[in-house]
């Protein structure tokens, strides 16, 4: 079970992984937090105040379409609002996922646990990847309901009709490392990519002040690398996947501008922390899976 913050994040975080997995014939489930309501819209003709009133809607039908591309993939919503950035208006609305009671969110991600029974939980660190107050809400969601999905006292209204305590085995936060970095960006560069974390050519003292400091807190908060998985046969259905997501990820972002071959080349795995296992491991791991009972 994969849980994100916002539809999209599930194909650029985990969409190897999911894809490798579905069609291995293992069982599959991703919860999407948030509808993405107050996202960007980065295709220039679809930027317009009508796609925005119903960005949630356009941002569904876009999961639906990505994860059909990635493999036969279960979903599940968690039912808040997109929180937008620190400091908006948006982050401040009742109905965004930050501001949301914390012991109320664990237990609806607890409720699909104990229907779904999961075996590995995957979500994000505490920093959230990149501080986007979804992607934290999400990782301390995501760690307070595998803590609580196993105890019979918490949340004991919905251990009815059938439905029984369950321990997931494992717990993972997503690593952003690239694992031939140079190469990748000598590639970008070749191709005249920018990224995000490209510094701007009029950028201020203040503002690469800024920028190092928050690239301090993302490299400071992300956990050292415990589990490469192997996604090489994965990478035309991950591309497929993102192009669905037409509002969020621009053609012409390093994303989509690099071919298949060339993500194997620079970064073959989506790499992982292994931040809590209730069985016998042995460091580095290679799947998401070992050390796992069978029958579990």
């Amino acid at each position: 079970m994969t849980v994100h913050a916002h539809p999209d994040d599930e194909t650029i975080a985990t969409g190897g992984v999911m894809s490798r997995y579905a069609h291995a014939g293992d069982r599959v489930i991703c919860v999407t937090c948030t509808g993405g309501e107050h996202g960007e819209i980065v295709v220039p003709e679809m930027d317009t105040p009508e796609n925005h009133a119903r960005l949630a809607e356009i941002r569904a039908e876009e999961l639906k379409r990505a994860l059909a591309r990635l493999g036969p993939i279960e979903h599940e919503w968690l039912g808040y609002h997109d929180s937008g950035m620190m400091g908006t208006p948006q982050n401040g609305d009742k109905r965004s996922f930050w501001q949301a009671d914390e012991d109320e969110a664990a237990g609806r991600l607890v409720l699909l646990i104990r229907r779904y029974r999961p075996q590995v939980l995957v979500s994000y660190n505490d920093f959230g990847g990149y501080g986007h107050p979804d992607h934290i809400r999400a990782a301390t969601t995501t760690k307070r309901a595998f803590e609580r999905a196993g105890d019979s006292a918490a949340y004991p209204e919905q251990l009815k009709d059938g439905l029984e305590p369950w321990q997931p085995l494992k717990l993972y936060e997503t690593v952003l490392d690239i694992a031939r970095r140079q190469e990748f960006q000598d590639l970008l560069r070749e191709k005249g990519v920018k990224t995000w974390w490209t510094p701007p050519e009029d950028e201020t003292d203040e503002q690469r002040a800024g920028r190092e400091a928050h690239m301090k807190k993302m490299a400071d908060a992300q956990g050292p690398v415990t589990t490469r998985v192997d996604v090489s046969d994965a990478f035309e259905a991950k591309l497929a996947a993102m192009r669905e997501h037409v509002t969020q990820l621009p053609a012409d972002g390093f994303f989509l501008m690099l071919s298949p071959d060339e993500w194997r080349a620079v970064q073959p795995t989506e790499d992982f922390t292994l931040r809590v296992s209730d069985v016998g491991v042995r460091i580095p791991e290679t799947d998401l899976f070992e050390g796992l009972p069978a029958e579990a």
